[in-house]
């Protein structure tokens, strides 16, 4: 039976090494995992109690291709990100990274807008996704964000939380969970590593060629978060709620865990429609976010 904590503070909290190895066996199918290696167990990421919210968004999938979405993102982080308690990006961030020695101008553009937020004194944590797990302490240094095991568990306002990119959780595509398997393992990430920056570009491009064929082939219920898996690690983590991304299917779905409600919610893409998630002492709201310079709206979900 493995033993999973029960967070004793209030603020983002992170697992202990063991502890969260525990927790990643359970998602993620397999031991050697980067999102194994937490935090010192007791460490606290402090939150300030009277700070009005904390956002979440995932899947922005930024990119040089796609510069509108760039200044999209600019104007977010200058505007909604510079009044909140804290900014949780749950993977995806960039449409690709191969490695924290990527001097691409477009993700340069990116860093330093996370930078200007950092330095404005918002806490800003970042957690991996399929498209950029090779994100590492370069990328922490160069924007002032801290890299967030995979998946976390939050306590804020009263309520523990647990965030994860959410890839892990589509057990039912089973090529893709071995082909997780694979890249997320640290010889392979070491051996990529070595190649030259070049040959990773080509490599990574070719690898979203490929992810793009197997969307179009595999039926979308398999791609998506499988209620069984959900269910097993909200019971095995002590919560009521998730907050993911990945699926590209933003939305809000209430279930019963062992006869007590529960929550799933679901970030949106960014290219489909500028979104995030807005957590504070009334609940969660998910807010639209409009092409820079336009105003945001939201609602309740």
């Amino acid at each position: 039976m493995l033993r999973y904590p029960v967070a004793r503070t209030h603020g983002p909290v992170m697992q202990g090494d063991q502890e969260l190895r525990e927790l990643c066996i359970l998602v993620c199918g397999h031991h050697d995992h980067p999102c194994a290696h937490g935090l010192p167990r007791d460490e606290v990421l402090t939150a300030e109690a009277h700070a009005v919210s904390t956002l979440l968004l995932s899947d922005l999938h930024l990119d040089g291709s796609f510069p509108e979405a760039i200044a999209q993102f600019e104007s977010f982080l200058s505007g909604p990100a510079h009044s909140a308690e804290a900014l949780y990006i749950l993977g995806d961030l960039f449409e690709s990274w191969v490695g924290d020695d990527d001097d691409d101008p477009h993700r340069e553009r990116v860093c330093r807008a996370l930078r200007a937020l950092s330095n404005a004194g918002i806490a800003c944590y970042v957690c991996h996704g399929n498209r950029d797990f090779l994100l590492a302490h370069g990328f922490e240094a160069r924007t002032g964000c801290r890299l967030l095991p995979d998946p976390t568990i939050v306590e804020n306002y009263g309520e523990r939380v647990l965030l994860t990119h959410g890839d892990a959780l589509c057990t039912d595509d089973t090529s893709y969970q071995r082909l997780r398997s694979t890249v997320r393992a640290t010889n392979w990430q070491r051996r990529f590593m070595r190649l030259s920056l070049a040959t990773r570009r080509l490599l990574a491009d070719a690898a979203r060629a490929g992810s793009r064929d197997h969307t179009g082939m595999v039926a979308p219920e398999i791609m998506d978060a499988n209620q069984a898996a959900i269910l097993q690690v909200l019971r095995a983590c002590k919560v009521r709620t998730v907050v993911h991304g990945h699926t590209h299917r933003p939305g809000s779905h209430e279930f019963s865990l062992d006869g007590t409600p529960a929550r799933r919610h679901v970030l949106g893409a960014w290219y489909e429609q500028g979104s995030y998630l807005r957590w504070d002492a009334r609940g969660f709201e998910s807010v639209a976010v409009l092409p820079a310079g336009a105003a945001a709206v939201g609602g309740p979900e």
